[in-house]
């Protein structure tokens, strides 16, 4: 059996072009692309998950690997694979949003943690907020339908993708208005509490002006902050679920994917 130069090149096209869109989407997934997971087990998951797939989606038309044009196809996967994962931080982050506000509007802001996805430091409400989204994140599969993404994208926007609008990053960016939309929503109600809490301390101190209200109004805004998110959690899985749902529907339409795959 005989390996001619174009059998080698062609071979190291179809496995590192569809790579780098398989690797660029795991660095930005959400969960996945974590801080907190070892590199070695990023790569490794990405050269198995690209040897998978590699019978099923359709030959890269590249005539040569080494040169600018076959440079520029590298970013143009990279670009396309992080452009769909980004859409899983955009949707967990919508929460994180929304507990950050209710946070410094209850008095909760004062209690922080580090983010070991981000390294940053946030109010332990929007960390919280975050744990929760991620676990209903794996637990709806999406780590799954992801991959499922990525892999249809191959069939709708082969290598080289010459169909690709770049009018999609626009739309992209836009669609993160659905991002501050979905949280204000979310903390409406909290934020609607606690401004009657906040105007009941104001008749207070014209009443009785001689109540220390930073002593006393303090602890009862924290502790009225935390009773009413109690009482509003039940509103966290619907606006997740129509929040996924934008997302799913979204990412079909970067694709060109007209359902779930």
């Amino acid at each position: 059996m005989e390996f001619t130069e174009s059998v080698i090149n062609q071979f190291m096209a179809d496995f590192l072009l569809p790579f780098f869109r398989v690797s660029s989407l795991i660095m930005a997934m959400i969960g996945l692309g974590a801080k907190t997971i070892p590199m070695r087990v990023k790569l490794f998951l990405c050269l198995s998950i690209t040897v998978a797939i590699m019978p099923a989606i359709p030959s890269a038309q590249v005539d040569n690997l080494f040169t600018f044009a076959t440079a520029l196809l590298v970013a143009q996967q990279i670009i396309i694979g992080v452009l769909i994962g980004f859409m899983t931080v955009m949707v967990v982050n919508t929460f994180t949003l929304a507990g950050q506000i209710i946070a410094m509007q209850t008095g909760l802001g004062f209690a922080s943690l580090v983010d070991p996805a981000s390294g940053t430091s946030v109010p332990a409400v929007g960390q919280f907020f975050l744990i929760l989204s991620t676990l209903l994140f794996w637990g709806l599969d999406g780590h799954l339908i992801f991959l499922q993404f990525v892999v249809a994208s191959f069939d709708t926007i082969p290598i080289p993708a010459d169909n690709f609008d770049t009018a999609k990053f626009k739309e992209a960016v836009e669609w993160g208005r659905w991002m501050f939309a979905t949280a204000l929503s979310l903390a409406i109600a909290p934020l609607t509490a606690m401004l009657l809490i906040n105007f009941s301390f104001g008749i207070m101190t014209r009443a009785a002006p001689q109540l220390n209200i930073f002593a006393i109004g303090f602890p009862i805004t924290m502790c009225s902050g935390l009773l009413i998110m109690w009482l509003t959690m039940g509103n966290f899985m619907v606006h997740f679920e129509l929040q996924w749902q934008r997302a799913i529907d979204f990412t079909c339409h970067l694709i060109d994917c007209r359902t779930v795959p």
